[in-house]
């Protein structure tokens, strides 16, 4: 039986770079587009090997915008990479879309081409909060595209959320949720804002904290997302991410479980075999047809850290396994700090050590 594998199609363009984003994306003129579509096929053409080995069971094509590409672009992808790899049955594959970039005639041709989930970037309800993010769209714009993807039989949607945002209060915070979640989709990635190095919101805010919410306001809104997406049938499986039952991420779930994946596409990353590579990411370069960047064997230190660091992320928490004894001395100490517990087989972060998850992931690094 062949293995298990996701793939990752990175779609670098976007209409407007967003003031908060530091992600490998930018605008492009349609001439670039149709290059890097050119060059994106030529690069998974050269992949074929890997077809003797495994089979697909999730795709995702991110951004960027990948829904700023034209849909004929999008469909091309799609054959290609449904010719060249064995499928199994009932693949989750996943395409990133913005508000106003979207129309009822490419949401039917991402159907026809087989693609059954759609991840729409809302990030807020608030029309002058969209406007400090530098987002292109309105609410109104999104909720045309929510329809418009369900009249084209999406009943699999994801919806990206982010709170602590500049001027943002928790009952703002509050008024965005309620307005999604009375639109029922399936699956919100709920995410608190980080002021990235090199970007327009850090050259704004980084020196002045006192436009963003303070420590107590951004405590509140965690809170009150966990308690508000549970009172409505949304389980959070993972720290950042909450779903209806039967529509946690499976994709997601592949990264932080260590599935191999392969990644196509502008400074894209893969895992095959505790290999992880990337591709250069440099444009100029890869539109030469000069794919390859980095690449690194992970050894047994690495492979140890990355299952708890990733693991750990979901709320199931990780067999130890073959590292039990390895790490007992740091379970002992986690446990006594109330920040990690045992359930069955697995350990798994407490509702504390989600409070301060960075600092217990760090702990596994060696």
């Amino acid at each position: 039986m062949k293995k298990p594998l996701e793939l990752y199609i990175h779609i670098p363009f976007c209409v407007r770079k967003c003031d908060y984003c530091d992600f490998l994306s930018a605008p492009a003129d349609e001439e670039t587009k149709e290059h890097y579509v050119s060059q994106l096929l030529e690069e998974i053409r050269q992949s074929a090997p890997l077809t003797r080995e495994y089979e697909i069971t999730t795709a995702f094509i991110g951004g960027g915008t990948p829904s700023i590409l034209a849909a004929e672009q999008i469909g091309r992808i799609m054959e290609l990479l449904r010719a060249q790899f064995a499928w199994r049955e009932q693949p989750e594959i996943t395409i990133e879309a913005n508000p106003g970039t979207l129309s009822a005639e490419k949401l039917a041709a991402y159907r026809n081409f087989g693609i059954n989930r759609i991840s729409l970037g809302l990030q807020s309800a608030d029309d002058k909060e969209l406007q400090r993010l530098g987002r292109i769209h309105s609410w109104e714009q999104f909720l045309t595209s929510f329809q418009l993807a369900r009249e084209a039989g999406f009943t699999n949607i994801n919806v990206d959320l982010m709170s602590a945002l500049p001027g943002q209060t928790a009952a703002d915070w509050r008024r965005t949720l309620e307005k999604v979640l009375a639109l029922e989709p399936e699956h919100i990635s709920a995410y608190s804002l980080i002021i990235e190095e090199g970007t327009p919101f850090y050259e704004r805010y980084a020196e002045h904290p006192e436009l963003l919410p303070d420590e107590d306001e951004e405590r509140r809104m965690y809170y009150d997302t966990k308690e508000i997406l549970a009172a409505y049938g949304y389980e959070r499986y993972e720290i950042s991410n909450y779903a209806k039952k039967g529509y946690a991420c499976r994709h997601n779930l592949g990264y932080w479980e260590r599935t191999d994946y392969k990644a196509f596409g502008l400074g894209a990353a893969s895992l095959l075999d505790n290999v992880r590579s990337s591709n250069t990411r440099e444009m100029e370069a890869y539109l030469r047809g000069e794919f390859a960047g980095t690449s690194e064997n992970l050894g047994r230190k690495d492979i140890r850290e990355e299952y708890f660091f990733l693991g750990l992320r979901k709320m199931e928490g990780v067999d130890p396994g073959p590292y039990r004894e390895h790490y007992a001395p740091l379970f002992a100490k986690l446990e006594e700090q109330g920040l990690l517990e045992e359930s069955g087989e697995k350990v798994r972060l407490t509702d504390r050590g989600i409070d301060v998850s960075n600092y217990v992931f760090a702990q596994f690094l060696e």
